[in-house]
């Protein structure tokens, strides 16, 4: 079943709903957002030729039309792909290369001059273009027509890795891959309903825009904030014009949210739900945000290869401090979606013992079709239908799910397992500590030695004698680290992620000139 029908069926059912706002002005009701998708569809096969297959990319800022032209190329067959609009023009271009992609859509249609810059004949158009304007104000209500029907595992979203450590891989994520993302949503993490609003504060190139999909089927208003991101001034603002307002953020996004609220007073009113994963929330920070806002949390472990569905931990369960062991709870992601399996293995692929450490991996009609055009990759990634995550983590007797590290992050000092979270969440304990960062450094004589880069709440609100002090009173002494690197910020990526890559470049150039 094509994943356009939900727009198409809520259109029909609920046509006067407003469907799409841009600030505080309404945009589209489900009737024109239904009927402009299919528009923008019918445009893309008459005027350039996009059949049922083709990709399409959208390499555009959060705006009212993104969700129109994404639709549109569901509606008729085609694959979508969305790509961060962070991106430098040409990391985006070899993207769009990569896929094969018939048309960009992009900002303003002229990020790429000449035409030539796109290779492979890609045409480039803008995504609030005459052509698109007027493409819609042509069509005919009597020519509209429902979703082309596609096969369960047809691509639909062709999603491309942040490529930290190489180029990025395109992630094939089905049309049943994406229902079944939406059905886990409304199973394990939160509801959706007509009176949300869901709001579009982290790029709709990845988890917040793939949240789409639950909140269309129910009818949920659709709200893109004007500064076209994340502001926290603006979402304190836009939860008191709207109320049940509903959205994914990055935990570093809940930080600056709470920073923020911290200085204006503000105790989250209007809020109803705030969706957090796409990297570590630690411990001292969830436990902050929930005194400051209340249980409005909800918690999802995912990756692109199995799109925000691997575990889960919905309100009640990670405000619940009733439970004898409440706090290791919190500290973890949850327990396993229903639509997947998940188990802790070695590197044989065998099970761990509960308690023990090592590789998660998981199993289920969420997981990837595989990578685009990367075979070898995808054979060295899903085994047997079980997705080799990379990530490390162990099972509690309950099924709750406890990240350690990415496996290449693990710090091995004097043949001994050091995990840099376990570290940075003692850091994190210190009043003094904003952000922090382990990484593992060459050491003549250990292998690896622990560095912490520490963003400090205020100047001088601490120092290496202050942390080592702290650390020995929370943590085994191999664990502490030996170096500490005060910095105003840390580097991350475009989706929020700290870039450790960067971290250990950057400690190489200090390590030479010691």
């Amino acid at each position: 079943m094509n994943l356009a029908t939900w727009l198409h069926q809520t259109g029909a059912v609920r046509p006067e709903a407003p469907a799409i706002y841009f600030g505080e002005q309404l945009h589209a009701t489900y009737a024109d957002f239904a009927f402009r998708a299919w528009a923008v569809g019918d445009h893309l096969k008459r005027a350039h030729g996009i059949q049922r297959g083709d990709r399409v990319a959208l390499f555009a800022k959060n705006c009212a039309e993104y969700l129109e032209m994404l639709y549109g190329v569901l509606w008729i067959g085609a694959i979508i792909v969305p790509i961060n609009s962070k991106l430098h023009p040409r990391e985006a271009a070899w993207i769009i290369e990569n896929a094969e992609a018939t048309l960009a859509i992009t900002d303003t249609g002229e990020v790429y001059s000449p035409p030539e810059a796109l290779s492979g004949g890609c045409a480039e158009v803008g995504i609030r273009s005459e052509e698109f304007i007027q493409a819609i104000a042509a069509a005919s209500a009597e020519d509209y027509s429902p979703p082309v029907e596609t096969d369960e595992d047809d691509v639909a979203w062709l999603f491309y890795t942040s490529g930290t450590t190489g180029r990025p891989k395109g992630v094939m994520t089905t049309h049943r891959n994406l229902r079944m993302m939406a059905t886990c949503y409304a199973l394990d993490v939160d509801t959706a309903s007509p009176d949300d609003h869901h709001l579009y504060a982290a790029p709709m190139s990845h988890g917040a825009g793939i949240y789409n999909f639950q909140f269309v089927r129910a009818g949920g208003r659709h709200v893109i904030p004007q500064s076209q991101g994340f502001d926290p001034a603006e979402i304190q603002h836009l939860a008191g014009h709207y109320g049940n307002l509903v959205f994914f953020a990055a935990p570093t996004m809940i930080t600056r949210l709470l920073r923020h609220a911290e200085t204006s007073g503000y105790k989250g009113d209007g809020i109803r739900a705030i969706i957090y994963g796409g990297g570590p929330m630690y411990l001292a920070d969830i436990t902050r945000a929930l005194k400051r806002f209340g249980p409005k949390f909800a918690q999802v472990y995912g990756q692109g290869e199995s799109p925000m569905t691997i575990t889960a931990m919905p309100r009640d369960l990670v405000a619940d401090l009733n439970q004898p062991n409440a706090e290791a709870r919190r500290a973890s992601v949850g327990t396993a979606q229903s639509c997947v399996q998940v188990r802790i293995v070695d590197e044989e692929m065998r099970d761990v013992p509960v308690g023990e450490t090592g590789e998660i991996i998981v199993r289920g009609d969420t997981v990837m079709k595989g990578y685009w055009h990367n075979e070898a990759a995808t054979a060295k990634t899903i085994l047997d239908g079980w997705l080799k995550t990379g990530d490390l983590g162990h099972l509690d007797g309950d099924g709750f799910l406890t990240l350690t590290d990415r496996s290449k992050d693990v710090i091995i000092s004097g043949g001994t397992n050091i995990y840099p979270r376990e570290v940075e969440e003692a850091l994190l304990t210190h009043d003094g500590v904003l952000e922090a960062a382990v990484i593992g450094c060459p050491h003549a004589d250990w292998g690896e030695e622990v560095v912490a880069f520490i963003v400090p709440t205020e100047e001088n609100a601490c120092d290496e004698a202050a942390l080592e002090e702290w650390c020995r009173s929370q943590i085994a002494s191999f664990k502490k680290p030996k170096q500490y690197v005060f910095v105003p910020d840390l580097p991350k990526n475009s989706y929020g992620k700290v870039l450790k890559t960067s971290l250990r470049e950057r400690a190489a150039l200090l390590i030479e000139k010691v």
